[in-house]
C-alpha cells in the first residue's frame, strides 16, 4: 500500500469517525440542554453533577489508564508478534480482570457513598449533599459498566474497527433524552440516573456483534502472572498518574464550584464543560483514538521514523483547526450558551456563570489536543516516566491556581486555572520531545504555529465585533441566536484560512490544494 493511499485511508477514517462522533456528540448536547432546561442550576442538577462525576472520576483515574494505555499497546504487540490467538486469550485475561476490579469497587461505592461526596464538594446545603450520597450510591455501578465496555472497545480498536465505539455515546445518549420524554416527570432525579445506569449497559453490549463478526470470544479466567499482564502491571503505576491529571483536576474544580454561587458553580462547570468537549472532542478525540493503535503498531514493528512524522503531521494539522476554534469559541460563548441550554428553568444568571466558564476554558483548548496527542506517542512506546511526571506538576499547579483565583474571579477563577493546567501539562510532554536530532517541531513548523495563533487571534477579535452587530439587527429569540452563530461561524471559517494563506501557513495551501483536486474530480 502506498503512502498516499494510507494517507487518504486515514483521512476517510478520521472523517467518518468525526461525523459518528460528531452525532453522538449532538444527542449528549441535546441531553444536557433537556437537563438544563428540567434542572437548571439547582440543588437537583448539582447533586446529580456530583453523583455522575464520582464514579467516573474513579474510573478514569485507575481504569481508563490502564485500558487505553497499557492494554492496547500490549495487545498490538500481541497481534503483531504472536497472532490473534494468544492476543485473544491475553484479551480474556485483561477483561476478566477489570470486570472483577471494578465490581469490586462498585461495591465499596455503593457501601460508602458519604465520604465520597464529602471529598468531592462542599456544598453550604445539607439537603443538596444529601441527594448527592443517594444519587452517587444509584450510579456508581457505572464504573463496572464502564470498564468491561472500554474494555472491548480496546480490543476493537486495537483492530482498526471504530464504528461501534464511535457510536457508544449515541446509544446512551439516546436512552436518556427518551427518559425525559417519557418518564421524568412521574421518576424524577433518581429515574435520570437508573437511566444513565441503563445507558451505559448499553454501551457495553452494542460491542458484542462486532467482536463476535473478528472472531473473538470471551473466556473467563485471569492468569495474573502472563507476560501481557506483567507488562500491564508495569506500564499502569507511571501511566495511572499521568492520566490522572484530567478527572483529578475536574474533581478539583468541582469541589471549588460547589462552594460558589449556593452550588451552582458546580453545575456550571459541568455544562460549559460538557460544551467544550463536544466542540473540541470531536475532532480532537477522533484524531487520536486513529493514531493511537498506529502509533502502537509502528513502536511494536521499530519503525521510529514513521512513528516520529506521525506525531509531527498529527500535531500540525490538529492545531491548525484548534487553534481557530478556540479563539472562534471564546468570542461566542455567551450567545452559544444563550442557544443552547437558555429556556426553562435555565435564567439570565445561569447562562452568564456558564457562558463565563466556558470562555475562559477555551484558552485551554490548544493544550487539550496537544496533551492528548503527546500523551499517546509515550504510551504507544510503553515510557511513562515523563508523563506521570507531567501530570504530578498539572495536577499541583491547578490546586495551586484554585486557591488563589477562585476567591477572587469567582467561576472565571477556575475556568482559566483549568486552561493554564492543560497548557502545562501539554509543554511539559513536549520539552523532552524536542531534545536531540527526532525532535518533533522544527524551526518552520514553530513559526507556522505562531502565525496559526496571530491569524486565530484576529479572527476572534474580528467575530466577537461582528457579533455585536449582528445582536443589534437580528431578531430575539432562538432564531435570531442561530443565524448570528451561523453568520460569525462562516465569517470566522472564511476569515481565518484568507489569513492563514496570507501568512503563509503550510496547512492553509494543503487545504486549497485539496479543495482544488477534489473540485477537479467533480
Amino acid at each position: 500500500m502506498g503512502t498516499l493511499e494510507e494517507q487518504n485511508n486515514a483521512a476517510k477514517t478520521i472523517s467518518f469517525m468525526m461525523a459518528v462522533t460528531l452525532i453522538g456528540k449532538v444527542l449528549g448536547l441535546y441531553r444536557d440542554r433537556l437537563l438544563a432546561v428540567h434542572y437548571s442550576t439547582g440543588p437537583a442538577a448539582n447533586a446529580f453533577f456530583t453523583a455522575s462525576r464520582i464514579p467516573r472520576v474513579f474510573f478514569d483515574a485507575v481504569f481508563a489508564s490502564a485500558i487505553a494505555a497499557c492494554f492496547i499497546p500490549v495487545f498490538s504487540e500481541y497481534l503483531t508478534k504472536k497472532g490473534k490467538r494468544e492476543a485473544f486469550r491475553f484479551a480474556g485475561s485483561f477483561i476478566t480482570g477489570i470486570a472483577l476490579l471494578t465490581g469490586v469497587l462498585s461495591l465499596v461505592g455503593m457501601a460508602f457513598p458519604q465520604p465520597l461526596v464529602a471529598l468531592f464538594t462542599d456544598y453550604p446545603d445539607p439537603a443538596t449533599t444529601e441527594l448527592a450520597v443517594s444519587l452517587t450510591r444509584v450510579m456508581f455501578p457505572t464504573v463496572f459498566f464502564s470498564g468491561v465496555a472500554f474494555s472491548l472497545v480496546g480490543v476493537l480498536q486495537a483492530q482498526d474497527h471504530f464504528t461501534a465505539p464511535a457510536l457508544m455515546s449515541a446509544v446512551s445518549n439516546m436512552v436518556i433524552i427518551l427518559y425525559f420524554f417519557t418518564l421524568d416527570v412521574r421518576l424524577g432525579i433518581f429515574g435520570l440516573a437508573g437511566a444513565y445506569l441503563l445507558g451505559w449497559f448499553l454501551q457495553g453490549a452494542i460491542l458484542v456483534p462486532p467482536l463476535f463478526r473478528l472472531g473473538y470470544r470471551y473466556r473467563p479466567g485471569l492468569d495474573v502472572r502472563s507476560e501481557g499482564m506483567k507488562k500491564v502491571f508495569a506500564l499502569m503505576g507511571p501511566v495511572m498518574v499521568s492520566t490522572w491529571v484530567q478527572p483529578i483536576n475536574q474533581a478539583i474544580n468541582g469541589r471549588f464550584g460547589s462552594q460558589l454561587y449556593e452550588g451552582a458553580g458546580m453545575s456550571a462547570l459541568e455544562y460549559a464543560s460538557n460544551l467544550y468537549l463536544v466542540i473540541s472532542g470531536t475532532f480532537i478525540l477522533s484524531v487520536t483514538n486513529v493514531i493511537f493503535p498506529k502509533l502502537s503498531r509502528l513502536t511494536a514493528g521499530g519503525r521510529e521514523g514513521e512513528f516520529q512524522n506521525t506525531i509531527r503531521q498529527t500535531l500540525r494539522v490538529c492545531l491548525f483547526f484548534v487553534l481557530p476554534m478556540s479563539a472562534g469559541l471564546m468570542a461566542v460563548a455567551r450567545p452559544l450558551i444563550a442557544l443552547v441550554y437558555g429556556g426553562g428553568e435555565f435564567d439570565a444568571f445561569s447562562i452568564g456563570i456558564t457562558s463565563t466558564a466556558l470562555s475562559w476554558m477555551s484558552l485551554g483548548m490548544a493544550g487539550y489536543a496537544v496533551q492528548n496527542i503527546l500523551s499517546r506517542a509515550y504510551f504507544a512506546k510503553q515510557q511513562g516516566r515523563v508523563p506521570l511526571v507531567a501530570g504530578g506538576v498539572s495536577i499541583l499547579v491547578n490546586l495551586v491556581l484554585c486557591r488563589l483565583l477562585t476567591g477572587r474571579f469567582l467561576v472565571a477563577g477556575l475556568a482559566l486555572t483549568s486552561a493554564v493546567s492543560a497548557a502545562v501539562y501539554a509543554l511539559l510532554l513536549f520539552l523532552p520531545l524536542q531534545r536531540g536530532e527526532g525532535r518533533i517541531l522544527d524551526g518552520g513548523a514553530l513559526t507556522d504555529l505562531l502565525k496559526m495563533t496571530l491569524a486565530s487571534a484576529a479572527m476572534g477579535l474580528c467575530v466577537y465585533r461582528a457579533l455585536g452587530g449582528l445582536s443589534a439587527l437580528l431578531p430575539g429569540g432562538k432564531l435570531g441566536e442561530l443565524f448570528a452563530l451561523g453568520a460569525c461561524a462562516a465569517l470566522g471559517v472564511v476569515l481565518y484560512f484568507l489569513l492563514a494563506l496570507i501568512l503563509r501557513v503550510e496547512e492553509a495551501g494543503l487545504c486549497v490544494s485539496l479543495i482544488k483536486k477534489t473540485l477537479k474530480r467533480g
